[in-house]
């Protein structure tokens, strides 16, 4: 009876230690799984703060692209109309004063809050442009070449002297 009692402690003891085990194994496993996941978020923070530096540059390429498309518009107009091709001069002029309208009003413009007030004037030349260039009248170049020049001293940003 004594042997029966003896091994039935054994078996006991030996159900509790596996038990045991696999529940220290378990618990590892969770560990090393925890472990795991942190560092894979910690190896994320470097990637994280790089990607947005670069859209941070992307955004501010894409601006200067979009401000210098506004510019090579006005120039092409200003070109195609000193060499007498008013009807290219016209297109261009009207995509310029669409884009610049679309530009003045997004939300997240190119231009700054100073570089905005400088071109709304211009806005305020569309009509008269395009009539010009609509009647092919000679006046339109001088016209441009100004509101050419209007527009990149509005662009540009502002240098020590004109600062002070």
């Amino acid at each position: 009876m004594q042997e029966a009692k003896n091994s039935k402690r054994e078996d006991t003891l030996e159900v509790a230690t596996d038990e045991n085990n696999k529940n220290s194994f378990w618990k590892r496993i969770a560990f090393f799984g925890g472990l795991l996941i942190f560092v894979f978020l910690l190896g994320l923070i470097p990637v994280w703060l790089s990607e947005r530096e670069t859209a941070r540059q992307r955004d501010a390429a894409q601006a200067n692209l979009r401000l210098s498309q506004l510019q090579n518009r006005l120039a092409t107009a200003a070109i195609n109309a000193r060499i007498g091709e008013y009807e290219p001069a016209r297109v261009a002029a009207s995509d310029f004063f669409t884009d610049l309208r679309a530009e003045v009003d997004r939300e997240e413009s190119a231009f700054t809050v100073q570089q905005r007030e400088a071109v709304k004037p211009i806005l305020n030349e569309r009509d008269d442009m395009i009539t010009l260039l609509a009647r092919h009248d000679q006046a339109a170049v001088g016209r441009f070449m100004d509101l050419y020049l209007s527009f990149t001293q509005a662009i540009s940003p502002p240098t020590m002297a004109q600062a002070r």
